[in-house]
């Protein structure tokens, strides 16, 4: 099984963390409870900080991504309690050849949270004329 990047956006606040620093922001929170719950369960995955997902207004943001598959961005989770669904998540599209996780699958805070979902890139080979 191919590794599953996991791309948390660390910059995400919620409404009433206006005046919080960037490491006591949810999203920052919600980082460090991934990487910690995925060296637990030794999953499959790598946990990636990015400083913007440009989802501000529907914290926390994450995304799915591996090679030859979609991509999927995710908002609306919950910084301090989101981490298993994230992962259960992760394992569900780690699961697949494309990413695209069936519908009925998909635990519920992702079925509500998805933002976008994003083709799959292709070889410059594939690409060129």
């Amino acid at each position: 099984m191919a590794v599953t990047h996991i791309y948390v956006c660390t910059t995400c606040k919620l409404a009433d963390e206006a005046g919080f620093a960037a490491p006591d922001r949810a999203g920052a929170r919600l980082h460090r409870a991934l990487s910690a719950l995925a060296s637990e369960r030794e999953a499959p995955v790598e946990i990636i900080p990015v400083e913007c997902l440009s989802v501000c207004k529907r914290a926390c943001t994450i995304s799915f991504a591996a090679p030859g598959k979609w991509t999927y961005v995710y908002g609306d989770l919950p910084a301090d309690t989101g981490a298993d669904v994230i992962l259960d998540g992760a394992a569900l599209y780690g699961a697949t050849s494309d990413g695209l996780i069936p519908w009925k699958q998909r635990p519920d805070a992702l079925k509500r949270g998805v933002v976008s979902r994003v083709p799959p890139l292709h070889p410059a080979s594939e690409t060129q004329s």
